[in-house]
């Protein structure tokens, strides 16, 4: 069986025990705080803990860790109604039920089914719960847990480790990077310390505690086993990756470094069978805190916007665009009255750095402009006809910049001509449809095209970043261009440049 990624969720129903995706968390940290159960309004004591000792075996003691920092986890509960067969007010709550149709075809009466004789006294709804992890941020009771966890609730509850538990207010959440900030009514509440996510290193051991399967208060332990983990269809958050044991409940539960501080919010799990399997996820605190801080102040998060679509670079584009190493995010397309576009920023552009941080990888650059302010004026640092120059780009307001896959599926096929490639021009109305000057629509691929990943359908714009018009002048520049070049392709509604190399 194929793994999947999880969210480690626990979901319950009054007919059915089932697991789901895992709650998610995060949030803005202070300074860590002891406490020992103590009532609402009893100022917490700050606290430092010591490095574990190790036991008589050798091996690292985090009875000291888990003593000091555990107050500060808590168990959430979230409760939502939902119309059986997922129907909605006013529709027929068995339309979802597999055997509804056949019973009432045959006039079978069933209790609670409508129409076939079996009375209305089943309720059309159905209540889910569902069960998660968070951590207090700060004493007055703001608490980080992950979006999924609270997505869609009707009620949060959240019990801690003292067994008080309060209603909480769901004061945001942001499912791009899977964070929520809920509130409770109370105060003087024991809360953790944000650490450095970027210092910590792969090897060194961390401890996560949340509610695996609903039992509270759980601690597992193991070490970082990579950063910047780049998920499918998570180009936003560099996830760490963990070894600790993360189960359905343990979502938005904290994942702590030995000096007692929060680095990551514990999130997904890699596993074939929903449960764990050796491989978890972990968004870093430093970009949860930096949702928290605007899920507080604005009830919502806003992101820069560049409008640009972006691609990866390999070795061989990198080459083709004078780079030494394949670095940076490479633009694709360039959207029509764009803050790009106004700026000045083109398709072909390598985009290395912004206000003087680099990109080293493309999935850097919508992380990065996303963290910046709708308005905020930013100084990229671009390659472009083989220099290094800088524009000005004025931000504009989205969640995000598109990031295409690098990689295209790659073909085998028969040799032809030096690229392999069988197309024509496209008419003017063509042209006119697509809102471009003109190209090269591909009707048949072999050789070096199909290894590189072209397919029928696609419009060839460019090559090495010289626009195409005519077949002619596609002629000139192809033989022009040597063993190794690029070619910049619409496909659909995006535009990514294939590498091409001709043995």
């Amino acid at each position: 069986m194929k793994p999947v990624l999880v969210r480690s969720t626990l979901a319950f129903s009054a007919l059915v025990l089932a697991l789901s995706g895992c709650l998610q968390d995060g949030g803005a940290i202070s300074p860590s705080h002891a406490a020992n159960g103590s009532a609402a309004g009893t100022a917490p004591t700050t606290a430092q803990v010591p490095p574990p000792a190790a036991n008589r075996y050798g091996l690292p003691d985090f009875s000291g860790l888990v003593e000091q920092v555990g107050p500060a986890v808590v168990n959430i509960s979230v409760t939502q109604k939902m119309a059986r067969g997922g129907a909605t007010a006013g529709e027929d709550p068995f339309a979802g039920d597999p055997f509804y149709d056949f019973l009432r075809r045959f006039g079978v009466p069933v209790p609670g089914m409508p129409g076939n004789g079996g009375g209305g006294n089943r309720s059309p709804e159905q209540i889910q719960q569902g069960v998660g992890s968070g951590f207090i941020v700060s004493a007055d009771g703001y608490v980080l847990t992950n979006a999924h966890v609270v997505d869609s609730a009707g009620e949060v509850t959240v019990r801690l480790t003292d067994k008080r538990e309060f209603k909480a207010k769901v004061v945001g959440t942001d499912k791009r990077t899977d964070v929520a900030l809920l509130k409770i009514d109370a105060s003087g509440l024991p809360f953790v310390r944000a650490g450095d996510a970027e210092r910590s290193k792969v090897g060194e051991w961390v401890v996560a505690m949340g509610s695996p399967f609903g039992f509270e208060n759980t601690v597992t332990a193991g070490i970082i086993s990579a950063k910047a983990r780049r998920l499918p269809d998570e180009n936003y958050v560099p996830f760490i990756q963990t070894d600790v044991a993360i189960n359905p409940g343990n979502s938005g539960g904290p994942l702590f470094n030995l000096a007692g501080e929060v680095i990551g919010i514990n999130s997904q799990i890699y596993s074939r069978s929903g449960g764990f399997m050796g491989i978890s996820f972990a968004i870093p605190i430093d970009v949860a805190l930096k949702v928290k801080d605007q899920l507080q102040k604005y009830g919502k998060v806003s992101r820069g916007r560049l409008g640009v679509t972006i691609q990866g670079l390999d070795p061989d584009l990198a080459q083709n665009f004078g780079l030494d190493k394949p670095a940076g995010a490479l633009v694709a397309n360039v959207e029509p009255g764009s803050p790009a576009e106004k700026g000045g920023l083109q398709a072909g552009d390598v985009v290395l750095g912004v206000n003087g941080q680099k990109v080293d990888n493309s999935a850097d650059l919508p992380r990065i402009i996303g963290e910046q302010k709708p308005g905020t004026v930013v100084r990229l640092s671009v390659w472009r006809d083989r220099k290094a120059r800088d524009i000005t780009v004025t931000l504009g307001e989205q969640a995000g910049e598109k990031t295409l896959a690098a990689s295209p599926d790659h073909k085998n096929d028969g040799a032809g001509n030096k690229l392999g490639l069988a197309g024509r021009a496209l008419t003017g109305q063509e042209a006119s449809r697509l809102g471009i000057p003109g190209g090269i629509v591909v009707e048949g691929v072999s050789g070096p095209a199909a290894k590189a990943g072209l397919q029928n359908g696609d419009v060839i714009l460019g090559i090495n970043n010289q626009g195409i018009t005519s077949v002619e002048q596609f002629r000139k520049l192809l033989d022009a261009a040597g063993n190794r070049f690029a070619l910049l392709i619409q496909r659909g509604g995006s535009r990514i440049f294939l590498p091409i190399r001709i043995n």
